[in-house]
């Protein structure tokens, strides 16, 4: 996304009016710049996590609450995987503690001596000294809220980018323009893409499981299952939010063989009318399939893996957004196993 840097440095967010989440400003994950030359010891301990009605909405303490009502269920769903190189983003900035709780978590460390001295010095001057908070700024207790830096913990090594020290913001002010991944709209967008879950590309087959050498076999999709899903992503101190829809638009087919013709020819099955393909029925076994497979030599003694990708156009919208914005597609997949037999004649 080109345009997310230069959007994210002039994006401004209002505070939101009400209830704030008590998980929200709980130190819970461990930031960037908590491990220091490579000690652990002094991350802070895990936070409290919450959710209601199940897995629908669930609040954590990396500042984002996701909705996951309208998201893909079941037993059988995954997470798409981008066509591109794209990945969610290692780190963000959100709102994490107000004056007395950054003085909570902070003075037990260098009362410790766990952070070393010279650190602690640092510390002691930036957030007590005033270079440039005084006391902890608890001249603006309920006037605005320190941001800290949260890690994608599933992000692999060199996940440390946000590099930034706690620092505050006043309620209604924007983050500062140079804090590029600050939380809000679209990088909550980004954060509810890797959240997105659908349903197994298991496809119905017919014949189902066996079939015959240069016969047309049939394949199909439950349309029930395959409607646009989505994962909504806010943050409700800030009254800002990222809604991410996945709807999915296509079927690939791949045999698990070359000597196999696919029905279309690029083995590409588009929705049509929120459906996969057609069910086979009695009387039309002189018919094409409009999405099948047609198998020219038989499997032997094995089977072939027969390999079913749906892709997803994802988009998003959010607080400011007036327009749906791309994001890249998703694919997810599945193997099954296909046995093709010889058809048998009869000698009379």
């Amino acid at each position: 996304m080109p345009a997310l840097k230069s959007r994210l440095m002039t994006a401004s967010v209002a505070l939101a009016i009400g209830t704030l989440l008590p998980a929200l400003l709980l130190p819970g994950v461990a930031r960037a710049d908590d491990t220091l030359d490579g000690d652990t010891q002094n991350s802070p301990p895990p936070g409290p996590k919450g959710n209601v009605d199940g897995d629908t909405i669930s609040a954590s303490t990396d500042g984002i609450v996701f909705d996951r009502s309208k998201n893909g269920s079941g037993s059988s769903v995954g997470a798409v995987t981008s066509i591109t190189s794209w990945s969610p983003p290692a780190c963000w900035y959100a709102p994490k503690y107000t004056p007395e709780q950054l003085q909570a978590y902070l003075e037990p460390t260098w009362e410790a001596g766990s952070t070393g001295y010279e650190w602690d010095a640092e510390q002691r001057k930036r957030y007590v000294d005033g270079d440039p908070y005084k006391d902890f700024n608890k001249d603006k207790s309920g006037k605005g809220y320190f941001w800290d830096s949260f890690v994608d913990r599933d992000y692999p090594a060199g996940w440390d980018k946000c590099e930034e020290p706690i620092f505050w913001v006043d309620q209604g002010d924007p983050p500062p323009a140079d804090i590029e991944n600050a939380v809000p709209p679209e990088i909550l967008a980004l954060l509810a893409y890797a959240e997105i879950r659908v349903p197994s590309t298991k496809v119905t087959l017919a014949p189902a499981g066996t079939t015959k050498v240069n016969l047309p076999t049939w394949s199909w999709l439950d349309a029930a299952e395959f409607k646009p899903v989505s994962v909504t992503a806010s943050v409700p101190l800030l009254g800002v939010e990222a809604t991410t829809v996945a709807e999915p638009v296509s079927l690939k087919i791949e045999p698990g063989t070359a000597d196999a013709t696919t029905y279309p020819a690029s083995g590409v099955c588009q929705f049509d009318n929120g459906r996969i393909g057609e069910p086979y029925a009695a009387g039309k076994s002189d018919r094409t399939p409009p999405c099948g497979v047609k198998y020219l030599r038989a499997s032997g003694d094995t089977s072939y893996k027969l390999r079913a990708t749906i892709t997803w156009k994802i988009h998003w919208t959010g607080t400011g957004v007036n327009a749906a914005q791309p994001l890249p597609d998703g694919e997810f997949g599945a193997d099954q196993d296909v046995v093709v037999q010889e058809i048998q004649a009869v000698n009379r």
